[in-house]
């Protein structure tokens, strides 16, 4: 034997997640490894075809209370915790009759993905708190000087090849590494399960989540998913992890179809146009966004997506240059020859066809991303300052017309209020202040980031040309306007209707100067400052 090596001849399986199990066992049981199982484990390895003892016929006593006691027993953890190399717990485990156990493959009860199930009942989570699991795996990675552990699926092939290539043994820098990923992934367990609970609170002697309320304690369960390109800057390291347990649609899970690595930058703007794209999920019609340095500098409507794109181009063809361009629907081989004409960074939609994908790998640099929109946001947005975290609700909200109030004496057209739905949409993926202008189908400029709101309002008015706008030219502001400048501005730029939140102690004086130049105006009631 190899010097700190060990050869495994047992194995206690356990998973809940069984990807690749049989593979596994059958890599063991073809190197001579005996299998102990328990409960569905243990028919899915039988029913392979493959020799297993059960824990019962180990342990002497039957799975009880409905599978909640199956391994927690002597003859289990005595198997798992005996040091090897101490004298005293080897004759324990011979006086007794108990076998080492050399290698423990077990990974957790879905927890994590229960809880974060819209539908879930504290009943159905709670019986998905794993107690045996976590037992053996900290159990396992304790003695990793004498035992081996594996947690994950995805470590079953690296495993059985060193298993193969060392004669059935495992050396103590490869356990060792085993053990710590035991032990991140029991603590990141542990804290999914303290974060649920922090969220509960006791009515009437019943269990009930409390949505709106933020847990006294914040338990955060991130798994390095990749290293990225760079950070912000070629001289900054970065990462990306992945939120435990999040079970809706994500960049974090998208699949990179092609293209270089991605840096943080990329990531960060791949989320600003993805989140501005699932903006319109539910809007009849393809979709097109382009963002730069994490604003929107071209947005529209198309018959197609084809023509999204192009319109979107032509908000600001210049500012396009190297950005991101994302779509809420399939890009066929029309939009990707449109596309294939701009030079971006990267490129994201729910689905591509077999004819586009072959014209985008002509930009082989191009980083092009499949994801499906986003359905809803769970969990909270999050933001790191100097010895904390902020956390806030994820900025969900739209303004229906029906919640509109209109202050001013004129109210907006059909084709005007279109329009102000599809520039309110938008405004609240811009940094504030924020001003758009648009018409029913295109973003025609954006003026973002600005300390004054009417240098942002004079800033996307320069984007376009009013004279050659098609239909009705209006004007969406994330926030109020404190003066009436902001919305003279507006006036000059062409605009025959505006939206914007209202709350403002001048609100009459603009109401005034709307009124003055025929504008219609919108009260959401609603801010989206983006920070």
């Amino acid at each position: 034997m190899r010097e700190n090596s060990i050869q495994i001849k047992r194995a206690l399986i356990s998973v809940s997640d069984k990807n690749g199990l049989v593979e596994f066992a059958s890599g063991l049981a073809d190197l001579g490894v005996e299998i102990i199982s328990s409960g569905g484990t243990a028919c899915a390895l039988a029913e392979a075809g493959l020799k297993v003892r059960s824990v019962e016929e180990i342990t002497g006593s039957p799975e009880m209370l409905g599978g909640r006691v199956k391994t927690l027993h002597p003859a289990v953890h005595g198997g798992i915790l005996a040091r090897r190399d101490v004298a005293e717990d080897m004759a324990c485990l011979e006086e007794l009759g108990i076998a080492p156990i050399d290698l423990v493959v077990v990974n957790l009860y879905p927890f994590e993905q229960t809880a974060a199930k819209q539908d879930a009942s504290p009943a159905e989570i709670i019986e998905q708190i794993d107690i045996g699991g976590p037992t053996l795996l900290r159990s396992a990675a304790k003695n990793f000087a004498s035992v081996a552990v594996v947690c994950d699926p995805a470590d079953y092939p690296e495993a059985l090849k060193r298993l193969n290539s060392g004669g059935g043994q495992l050396d103590l820098e490869y356990r060792t590494a085993l053990a710590a990923k035991v032990f991140a992934r029991v603590a990141a367990y542990d804290e999914a399960i303290s974060t649920w609970f922090g969220d509960l609170a006791t009515e009437e002697g019943e269990l009930r989540r409390e949505e709106t309320a933020f847990p006294s304690r914040l338990h955060i369960a991130l798994t390095k998913e990749r290293d990225l390109r760079y950070g912000e800057n070629p001289h900054q390291a970065a990462a990306l992890y992945r939120e435990a347990g999040f079970a809706g649609e994500s960049l974090v899970t998208a699949e990179q179809l092609q293209g270089k690595k991605l840096s943080f930058n990329n990531m960060t703007d791949l989320e600003g146009a993805w989140q501005l794209a699932s903006e319109f999920e539910s809007i009849n019609g393809p979709f097109c966004a382009i963002i730069k340095h994490a604003n929107p500098c071209g947005a529209s409507l198309g018959k197609n997506a084809a023509e999204a794109f192009e319109q979107a181009l032509e908000c600001d063809p210049i500012s396009a240059f190297g950005g991101i361009v994302a779509l809420n629907c399939e890009v066929d081989a029309e939009a990707a020859e449109k596309i294939k004409g701009l030079f971006f960074e990267c490129l994201v939609a729910p689905a591509y066809s077999d004819d586009a994908l072959e014209i985008l790998r002509k930009k082989k640099n191009a980083r092009v991303l499949r994801c499906p929109l986003r359905s809803s946001s769970g969990g909270y947005d999050i933001r790191r300052i100097s010895g904390g975290l902020l956390l806030q609700d994820y900025d969900l909200g739209f303004s229906p017309r029906d919640e509109w109030n209109i202050p001013t004496v004129r109210k907006p057209s059909i084709e005007e209020a279109t329009a102000l739905e599809f520039a309110w949409r938008i405004c609240k993926h811009v940094k504030s202040n924020a001003i758009v202008y648009a018409n029913p189908k295109r973003l025609l400029g954006v003026g973002a980031g600005q300390m004054s709101r009417v240098d942002s309002a004079k800033i996307a008015a320069g984007r376009f040309d009013r004279d050659s706008v098609e239909g009705p030219i209006v004007m969406a502001s994330d926030a109020y306007f404190p003066f009436r400048d902001g919305l003279d501005a507006g006036a000059e730029a062409g605009a025959s209707a505006v939206i914007q939140p209202g709350g403002s102690k001048r609100d009459a004086e603009v109401i005034e100067a709307a009124d003055e130049h025929g504008i219609a105006m919108v009260f959401t009631g609603r801010r989206h400052f983006r920070h």
